[in-house]
């Protein structure tokens, strides 16, 4: 195997590996976008794409090659010369199997560098999205605990609110009893003046009567006053 087959077959050996280690179902995405951070990895960014499509045209070539190969050493042609020659015979076919071996290689080598990539773009991506949805699980636990604060503010402001409706509704109770004393006591009040009213009325009846029979009196007695002088001058 030649230098370049021989690179081929170990970089679709490492590639296998690699695959391999990053279907490992107990390295979580999150672990592999940490290691896909690392500070190596973006100091090689600028020529990731470049060193990918590189490997990508070199595979290409030697797959292209292997099958020019392939080609050249099925035809019937060559295998009929072979026939006459054994010794040629089986070197044709060692060279078709070689052929044969380096088209396989390279093919799978291209899978699976394309697989590797693909997993690698995937892996980012469900990383990506369980950080996501990391982020919004956490977002709808504290939306979900404000809601219960909410909640709680709400049913205390609603007991507050029954309880100063109880306190008012007491307080009116409270004045409403009030207002009836009240109006009891006015009326009794309104009871009592007219029964003042009623006697002040009698006594005024009363002391104009005696102010009258004063009066009577008083003009009867001037009236045995005069009569009396009166006798008197005569008996003088």
């Amino acid at each position: 195997m030649t230098l370049q087959w021989t690179a081929v077959a170990f970089f679709l050996y490492v590639e296998i590996a690699f695959n391999i280690i990053l279907c490992v179902p107990f390295i979580s995405p999150l672990r592999w976008r940490l290691i896909f951070s690392w500070r190596i990895w973006k100091w090689l960014s600028p020529y990731w794409n470049k060193c990918f499509f590189t490997i990508i045209m070199v595979l290409i070539v030697l797959f292209l090659d292997a099958a020019r190969e392939v080609h050249k050493y099925s035809n019937p042609e060559p295998m009929q010369e072979a026939k006459v020659n054994s010794n040629l015979f089986d070197h044709l076919h060692m060279r078709l199997f070689r052929a044969q071996r380096n088209i396989y290689i390279t093919g799978f080598s291209l899978f699976q560098w394309l697989i590797m990539w693909r997993i690698i773009s995937m892996l980012n991506k469900v990383a990506f999205a369980l950080e996501n949805n990391s982020g919004l699980q956490s977002q709808m636990e504290n939306a979900a605990k404000a809601a219960e604060q909410h909640q709680e503010e709400n049913r205390r402001l609603k007991q507050t609110l029954e309880d100063e409706e109880k306190a008012i509704s007491e307080e009116n109770l409270q004045l409403k009893i009030e207002v009836q004393n009240l109006s009891v006591q006015l009326k009794n009040t309104k009871i009592a003046v007219h029964k003042s009213h009623a006697e002040v009325e009698a006594m005024n009846t009363q002391a104009k009567g005696l102010a009258e029979e004063y009066e009577r009196l008083l003009s009867e007695h001037h009236q045995l006053q005069n009569l009396q002088r009166a006798a008197d001058k005569k008996i003088q």
